[in-house]
């Protein structure tokens, strides 16, 4: 359970470090499920894999032509559909029980899981983003992630960057972008800020095993991994209870929803993985 200081520190930061609940037993599984999966070993199949950064959106055309053909970053959306051990970490109770502290819900439930993995040498940027512009079914902007290290994640080998409070700031996905010098975040038009506003961006080292959390409205982004290490992580993104679904955009988790728009977001595809009883 946090504590009332590191919820207050959620709020007003908008990302928080957690403890290492992960064992090296446990890490080791996830690291041998995720690698069955990624030679097709695995009897199903998770949603999506794919080098991310061989499409050009949302990054752009001219974006996509500066990264290099050999950079890689391997992103597996809901590897839970998979692996029974990444199902089960998905409901880890430590996990749960702190995310729905810091989104104030009796109920959780999963929108959909992202394993990202950075290989050594090759591993390419992270592209300053907000998460929430890329799920606008989702509405409120309330969602929660919790992004798992599955080995020590460093400057050096591509840790997320953060800048704090800028989950307060509103959805401005459509102006944030990546200097490809720096692979520090700027705004193509500034006036969208608050008064007051500074963007400073910090690194955000997770320890092998650890959890950190972040708001889906933080910007976040991430180095390339230019060291001899791997960064693999497992990021799963709860939805509180109240999240309903708004048919706009698109999503390729957007195949799965069978509820009315207005609904509360609900189906085998998003299960519900904590449930405090209340009264």
């Amino acid at each position: 359970m946090l504590s009332w200081e590191q919820v207050q520190e959620f709020k007003s930061r908008g990302f928080l470090k957690g403890d290492v609940i992960l064992s090296e037993d446990a890490v080791d599984g996830l690291r041998e499920e995720l690698d069955r999966v990624l030679t097709d070993q695995s009897e199903n199949k998770p949603v999506l894999s794919r080098n991310l950064l061989q499409r050009s959106a949302p990054m752009g055309d001219q974006v996509a032509m500066e990264i290099s053909q050999d950079e890689t970053v391997i992103q597996v959306v809901n590897i839970w559909m998979a692996s029974e051990r990444f199902l089960a970490h998905a409901a880890h109770p430590q996990i749960c029980q702190e995310v729905a502290q810091l989104t104030a819900s009796a109920t959780l439930r999963v929108w959909h899981d992202q394993v990202q993995y950075k290989p050594p040498i090759i591993g390419g940027p992270t592209f300053w983003h907000q998460d929430h512009p890329a799920w606008p079914v989702l509405q409120p902007a309330d969602l929660v992630s919790a992004w798992v290290a599955l080995d020590d994640a460093t400057i050096d080998n591509g840790c997320m960057w953060m800048v704090p409070g800028s989950h307060r700031w509103g959805d401005v996905g459509q102006f944030l972008q990546t200097d490809l010098e720096t692979y520090q975040p700027y705004l193509t038009d500034p006036a969208v800020l608050p008064q007051g506003a500074e963007v400073v961006a910090v690194p955000f080292e997770i320890k092998k095993g650890q959890v950190g959390y972040h708001h889906c409205l933080m910007w976040h982004g991430a180095y390339p991994n230019r060291s001899d290490r791997k960064r693999r992580a497992i990021a799963v993104h709860y939805m509180p209870g109240h999240i309903r679904y708004v048919p706009k955009g698109e999503h390729v988790m957007g195949a799965f929803i069978d509820v009315a728009p207005g609904s509360i977001l609900t189906g085998e595809a998003f299960p519900v993985v904590y449930h405090a009883e209340v009264g």
